[in-house]
């Protein structure tokens, strides 16, 4: 199945691609399933169920169905006009999408976090529903929300892989033997093959427009994220650190006492400060995810900033890099921490960011490959359970341990040949099982782990 690089980074909204992008999607996309209807429709209602229910609250996905079935989208997210809806729908129970008569929304009664058994198809699953003037149901949609911003209805998730239109792609690699035996065979980089894969859909100047785009987005996030301070939302109370460490690493340059190891911290400084704008809901880029957003950033921003000869002409070939190795996790395994833990969103981007670095910095196929895999490998098993529901503690913090291990990742990749014991492949797949073993309290639901263990005040 073809994924495209901006199916792998989607401009969006903060905290959750799958808790707070999704729905708000999923609500747009019965919307639009409502315009076709010859049917009237009168009111509209929605379920939650697992993760979505479990941790709802504090990833703001209450909100964001709201929103959705408001008719508000996340790349054109308006902060003012949402707060507005929200305002407006409490005191008059009502949306307004366009397209459609004023609907009836209670969120009291008409928005239920189910804490039952889990949908069939996902942890991330919800129902929504329209009524008639009588209340009767009259149109009724399970979509799923499985990571990254991708939003399936239960049909779509039940459909094969779409094999057509891997074929129409030059280079339809869907596992990482492939894609290596694919730049064997062409000569070609993976960044190239991708670019070519790409063109199938769009123009050369829609993918460099689109690209420069995305990470004009990523690094306007960090500066924010640097600059900012205060306390994030949610009532854990958690201040924001970046601005407070950036400023003491910018008084440190040029200082002969500071430790060789401090460029972990400008990496990880970078990383924390995406994701404090993730938690205060931000804009963001999904890398794969939200919860994940700041480790491909951070690895750029540390190769442009930090490393001799690099050069912005080339974000696009990391970018393109690592969207292709993020393409065979979500194509064989899991982007979604309510799937696999947090291994599946993390390990992801770490491995997406050790793959893009180690192309930039001359890589070989091979080696890329290598770096994805070590970086992957040494995030298996790693659970998600965020404290009160929040993509605060211990996300943050991991997104920079995430960006450091990805820089360490393609640094032992490019110290050898690209041969290695543990094929990419291989620990996708592991990472895969180890999902489906996982124990429920530790796939974002906040039932298990550190989210029992620490207090929530």
């Amino acid at each position: 199945m073809f994924l495209s690089v901006f199916d792998m980074f989607k401009i969006g909204i903060g905290p959750s691609s799958s808790h707070t992008m999704g729905p708000m999607l999923a609500g747009a996309r019965f919307l639009d399933h409502l315009r076709t209807l010859p049917f009237e429709v009168a009111g509209l209602s929605a379920r939650l169920h697992g993760s979505l229910a479990h941790t709802g609250i504090g990833h703001a996905t209450d909100r964001a169905t709201i929103l959705g079935l408001a008719g508000v989208v996340p790349h054109n997210y308006d902060a003012e006009k949402a707060a507005q809806i929200l305002i407006e729908n409490r005191d008059t129970k009502r949306l307004h999408p366009q397209g459609l008569p004023d609907l009836r929304f209670d969120p009291l009664s008409d928005l239920v976090f189910d804490f039952g058994p889990n949908l069939d198809g996902h942890a991330n699953g919800m129902v929504l529903s329209a009524t008639d003037p009588q209340g009767d149901i009259i149109a009724q949609q399970t979509y799923y929300s499985i990571g990254g911003g991708f939003v399936v209805t239960d049909a779509e998730f039940d459909k094969a892989s779409d094999t057509e239109q891997a074929t129409r792609v030059p280079f339809p690699f869907a596992t990482a033997a492939d894609m290596l035996a694919m730049a064997r065979r062409s000569g070609k980089t993976i960044a190239e093959m991708k670019a070519a894969n790409e063109s199938q859909w769009q123009s050369k100047t829609a993918l460099q427009d689109g690209l420069t785009r995305i990470w004009t987005v990523m690094n306007d996030c960090i500066n924010r994220g640097l600059m900012a301070q205060g306390i994030l939302p949610g009532g854990l109370k958690v201040r924001r650190r970046a601005h407070a460490i950036h400023e003491a690493l910018t008084a440190e340059k040029g200082l002969n006492i500071v430790a060789p190891h401090t460029i972990n911290d400008w990496i990880g400084v970078y990383a924390m400060a995406v994701n404090e704008e993730n938690a205060a809901g931000g804009q963001v880029v999904t890398a794969p995810t939200n919860g994940a957003a700041g480790v491909v950033p951070a690895v750029i921003r540390y190769w442009l900033d930090h490393v001799p000869a690099a050069s912005a002409k080339r974000v696009d070939e990391f970018l393109l890099t690592a969207s292709a190795v993020g393409g065979l996790v979500k194509t064989n395994a899991s982007i979604s921490g309510a799937e696999a833990g947090c291994q599946a969103e993390v390990g992801s981007a770490a491995a997406m960011a050790a793959a893009g670095l180690c192309a930039v910095m001359g890589g070989t196929p091979e080696q890329v490959e290598n770096a994805a895999e070590i970086a992957l490998e040494h995030h298996l098993g790693m659970t998600c359970d965020p404290i009160a529901g929040l993509v605060q503690v211990p996300c943050i913090e991991r997104n920079g341990l995430g960006a450091v291990k990805a820089v360490t990742a393609a640094s032992l990749a490019l110290r050898g040949d690209g041969q290695h014991l543990v094929p990419l492949d291989a620990c996708i797949e592991t990472m895969r099982q180890t999902g489906a073993d996982m124990n429920e309290k530790y796939k974002e639901t906040s039932l298990g782990g550190l989210a029992v263990n620490v207090p929530n005040c």
